[in-house]
């Protein structure tokens, strides 16, 4: 019984060096925080602009009801070829 005695509290001497304190846990957690990269600002969205040379809406659902006529309705025609 002294000899188990002996051993749980050498074993117990043995777990409370190898843990480091709580504070030593805290100081720890900040520096990591410390050494991460600063937050990056929110993304501003950017408004695309059309080129000159692109077509309007307007002037490509002309374009698809001249090209689709009688052609079978799918892909580019969905929607087109049944005006």
């Amino acid at each position: 019984m002294h000899r188990s005695l002996r051993f749980y509290t050498i074993a117990l001497v043995l777990a409370a060096i190898a843990m480091p304190p709580a504070h030593a846990w805290a100081a720890r957690s900040k520096k990591t925080e410390a050494t991460q990269a600063p937050k990056k600002p929110a993304k501003v969205k950017v408004k695309r602009q059309r080129s000159s040379s692109a077509e309007t809406p307007a002037e490509r659902d002309r374009r698809l009801l001249r090209e689709c006529k009688g052609l079978p309705n799918a892909g580019a025609c969905l929607g087109y070829a049944s005006r």
